[in-house]
């Protein structure tokens, strides 16, 4: 997805003068794309308002593609199926897909409580999933010069964001229990020479997804210093 430069050793965690309090994280379960999209812009303008906290929505989407602003349509593949429905929207980065048994986050914070940097922000994402994938002993890992958390060879998890004001939306996916079969219709964030694995290839066993979810939001209140998270 989005490119960024950086060396693997140098991310510092956020470290504010104290744990910031007021955080919602939604669990919207499985939900439509175009819905959820909407959703976002409504959370963003908010955020940005000063209307709202910050705020994780976790969900699972119907099978699409999703190409970002940048992305080159040539990555999405002639023989693609044709009953996926594909969108092109405002994030960074190339092509990817989301669907069932695919943890998605969508991060609407003001990085104005945090550190200016959206690259900053990027490896704290990747750190999060880092430290979920580390609960159900699985190493994931970064490879310099790339977004996305990665296993030997295969990427397992991948992100693209757009900042508004200081304000995030989009986020990032995590491939838990998805069917890869989908992703034979894209070139994954436009990277040809690795491939892509979930959770349940790794470990040989179907993950339980709110298992999961647990875990990754007990990382993330770790990783942006929160406090006192409130989860609906």
């Amino acid at each position: 997805m989005e490119q960024a430069a950086f060396t693997a050793n140098n991310y510092k965690p956020f470290k504010g003068s104290k744990p910031l309090k007021g955080f919602s994280v939604k669990n919207l379960g499985k939900r439509n794309y175009q819905e959820v999209w909407d959703l976002q812009k409504n959370l963003q303008s908010k955020r940005i308002n000063g209307e709202i906290v910050d705020t994780l929505l976790l969900v699972e989407h119907e099978p699409v593609y999703t190409l970002g602003k940048n992305a080159d349509e040539n990555h999405l593949l002639q023989h693609h199926p044709k009953d996926i429905s594909v969108f092109h929207i405002e994030r960074g980065g190339d092509i990817t897909f989301h669907g069932p048994g695919q943890l998605v986050g969508y991060p609407i914070i003001d990085l104005h409580n945090y550190k200016l940097s959206i690259s900053w922000y990027m490896r704290s994402l990747e750190q999060t999933i880092i430290k979920t994938l580390n609960h159900f002993g699985i190493e994931g890992e970064r490879k310099e010069g790339l977004t996305g958390v990665w296993v030997k060879d295969e990427k397992i998890a991948a992100f693209g964001v757009r900042v508004s004001r200081w304000v995030t939306m989009h986020g990032f996916s995590l491939n838990v229990n998805t069917d890869l079969s989908y992703y034979d219709g894209i070139i994954p964030c436009g990277i040809f020479e690795y491939g892509v694995t979930t959770m349940q290839k790794i470990l040989g066993d179907e993950v339980e997804m709110e298992n999961v979810k647990q875990k990754l939001i007990h990382e993330f209140s770790i990783v942006f210093n929160q406090e006192n998270l409130e989860v609906a």
